[in-house]
């Protein structure tokens, strides 16, 4: 597993990377290596600074933290306590993934961290509280089980956008497709972080909307599955670990690392952006790009 690799290990990627990138490639270094290489390197340093990112905050790390604390979210959801508990957990994990895959080009304060960490959590708890008691009086037990996800993506709405709040007050830097720095975007900011929730919304949605229901049939048609209720837990857990295999991949693919928007876009909604590009550049790009973090 990538997030599993050593500092030496890390270390020796970012080398051979950069050995492939200045042409001082080793005598023999293969094509596999040099995929390996890249593939370890883009998993654990930060693609603004370059600098070693978290291992708890690092994508890679999203199948076995996620598997853990979605697992018990999925399991321990019939108490407000219990709810309440593992929805702080989560936003928790949550707020350091989106600190360790933020924009790094728009520098944060220790207040706008906290107060992204804290609307977060009172969003997940409050959403998650209210949605659990209309649940409780208008439908059936089975619909509470839907109660995480449902606070989950309503987090998500508010701890990405708080927490990379400076991006979108002051924009991201925008680039020219051969990575030339030519002005700054709050429209672009704002395009990014759009993409990066649902993603991140994709990403959880098949464990926690199917799990249910795959719970739900298991304990009504087995007796001995719905006697031994130790087993749920560990049993949800290794589900949406499996679920996480696929969908972290494929929620990271939805869109480009690097968001695309056109100079036409800007110069119809945001005319300040659009005016900067064009006095920075000879030949304006019809097209600018800016890295939407993960």
């Amino acid at each position: 597993m990538l997030c599993l690799k050593t500092d030496k290990e890390l270390e020796e990627a970012k080398s051979l990377r950069s050995s492939y990138l200045n042409g001082t490639l080793p005598p023999g270094t293969t094509t596999e290596q040099l995929l390996a290489a890249k593939q370890i390197y883009e998993s654990s340093f930060h693609p603004d600074t370059g600098q070693k990112q978290n291992v708890f905050g690092r994508m890679c790390f999203q199948v076995p933290g996620g598997m853990a604390i979605t697992g018990a979210m999925l399991s321990f959801y019939k108490t407000v306590p219990a709810v309440v508990f593992w929805q702080w957990i989560n936003q928790s994990f949550n707020a350091l993934v989106n600190y360790t895959n933020r924009n790094a080009n728009s520098p944060l304060s220790q207040t706008q961290m906290g107060t992204a960490y804290g609307s977060a959590t009172i969003a997940a708890c409050v959403t998650s509280i209210k949605f659990k008691q209309y649940l409780t009086n208008n439908a059936s037990p089975f619909f509470q089980r839907y109660v995480p996800f449902a606070a989950v993506a309503a987090a998500n709405c508010v701890n990405i956008p708080l927490m990379r709040q400076t991006e979108l007050l002051k924009g991201v830097d925008v680039y020219d497709a051969d990575k030339n720095r030519v002005g700054c975007s709050k429209l672009a900011a704002a395009k990014g972080i759009s993409q990066v929730i649902v993603s991140r919304i994709v990403m959880c949605a098949p464990g926690m909307v199917l799990l249910p229901v795959i719970m739900e049939k298991l304990e009504n048609k087995s007796t001995w599955f719905k006697r031994n209720t130790w087993i749920h837990a560990p049993f949800q857990t290794l589900a949406v670990g499996c679920f996480l295999i696929g969908m972290v991949p494929t929620a990271c693919a939805l869109f480009p690392q690097f968001s695309s928007i056109k100079l036409s876009t800007l110069e119809k909604y945001e005319n300040t952006a659009y005016c900067d590009i064009v006095s920075n550049c000879k030949n304006p790009p019809a097209i600018v790009y800016s890295n939407k973090g993960l």
